[in-house]
């Protein structure tokens, strides 16, 4: 199936398709079964501009609601992570007199409320009422709206103009780029930087990480199609940095042209990805084929420990592992129950295949032989939390990158 792409509006294909897919946040209870949503998960290459992208997103407001599942507060990692976040803007650029930040989807106010506590101007942008007002609750200045070039008038009109611009796993959530690339724009001064951070698509393959590819994540970012993208809105990429974060994201920091220099690091990585041939075709039809062959691994491997009579139970409720248990076919048959600490996922069902998810004390109340490790980017604070589980004979079932059993 022939779709345009969102950037450039050129013909692109799908190079992987995952077939019918339920909405990967949407945990529901049984009685919501019957209306559940599906639609066709595939991703595709644009040989025009080098994006990466699903080829049929699903409407914003399927996802960013009032009853959005996901606060980012919930893992210590992330909370050390979004600190060194906000001190590093804070040390870098925000020098001047009387700073402004503004952080696009700024969810429970993880980042900001550092910027709050020095009591810098701030403002935080999220859509989702729930977790936004659990930011407002908190002090933090947050107004619950989706992005673009209107609301960036408004708030220029208000506050000024921004001294930084800040988004984290954000930015590949957002169809329409060009309005916030447009937005981001209007609402910088002229010293201004915006810093971004998502999944990085050098990563993904590399590790073979399809379950990164779900339908908040619309975009898949390299070096060459984060610059084609902002340049057409007269945004320099002048510094990158690696994080280890979410499996492998990359930190891109744009500045009007002709602002700031352009750093080493851009250069280095871009020679990378033309090592890597991240702009050509025949690199995802190999990404393709170590899918498959991942899914069917793993497949293999629960079913075996289905038909010995093991006990496999999920460990976190994760967006990605809806991906996972629908692409695979992971029913309830083969996965007991899925543990996660959020309250409002415990006692509903993962999207799809409909397998309930019960709290953690489940999990440490009756070890299972198997946990499949959905929370994969965050296994060395798992596994440091789960001594008492390995050391009782319990063993992990991981397929990042790989297969294995641990």
């Amino acid at each position: 199936m022939n779709s345009t792409c969102l950037v450039c509006s050129a013909a692109i294909e799908p190079f992987l398709s995952f077939g019918r897919m339920p909405v990967a946040n949407g945990f529901l209870s049984e009685s919501e079964f019957a209306d559940e949503f599906f639609y066709d998960l595939a991703v595709g290459f644009c040989d025009h501009c080098s994006m990466v992208q699903l080829t049929q997103p699903v409407e914003r407001e399927r996802l960013f609601h009032d009853n959005y599942a996901y606060f980012s507060s919930i893992s210590t990692r992330m909370a050390a992570h979004f600190e060194e976040f906000a001190r590093s803007v804070t040390s870098q650029y925000l020098a001047t007199s009387d700073p402004f930040v503004v952080e696009i989807g700024s969810n429970d106010g993880i980042m900001l409320r550092h910027f709050a506590e020095a009591q810098i101007r701030h403002l935080g942008i999220e859509p989702s009422a729930n977790v936004a007002q659990v930011a407002i609750d908190r002090g933090i200045n947050t107004i619950c709206k989706f992005f673009d070039a209107d609301l960036a008038r408004e708030i220029v009109n208000r506050h000024g103009h921004a001294n930084a611009i800040l988004a984290a796993n954000v930015m590949c959530h957002i169809a329409d780029l060009h309005t916030v690339a447009e937005g981001m724009r209007i609402l910088l001064g002229r010293q201004g930087i915006a810093q971004f951070e998502d999944p990085y698509l050098g990563s993904i393959l590399e590790k073979t990480a399809y379950d990164q590819i779900y339908d908040e994540h619309v975009y898949y970012f390299s070096i060459s199609s984060v610059q084609r993208l902002f340049s057409d809105h007269g945004l320099e990429l002048i510094d990158v940095a690696s994080q280890s974060v979410h499996g492998g994201s990359m930190r891109y920091t744009l500045a009007p042209q002709g602002a700031r220099p352009v750093t080493n690091a851009v250069v280095e990585q871009q020679r990378r990805e033309a090592a890597w041939g991240l702009a050509r075709a025949e690199t995802f039809d190999k990404f393709r084929a170590a899918v498959e062959r991942s899914r069917d691994r793993l497949s293999e491997v629960l079913r075996e420990a289905h038909k010995n009579g093991k006990r496999v139970v999920g460990y976190g409720a994760t967006s990605k592992s809806t991906t996972v248990t629908n692409y695979c076919d992971l029913s309830p048959q083969l996965i007991e129950f899925i543990s996660d600490t959020t309250p409002g996922k415990q006692g509903k069902y993962s999207p799809g295949v409909h397998v309930l998810v019960r709290p953690y004390e489940a999990f440490a109340a009756n070890y299972p032989e198997y946990a499949l490790l959905f929370a994969w980017n965050h296994a060395e604070e798992i596994m440091a939390k789960e001594r008492d589980f390995t050391a009782r004979g319990g063993k992990w079932i991981m397929y990042v990158p790989e297969v294995t059993v641990v």
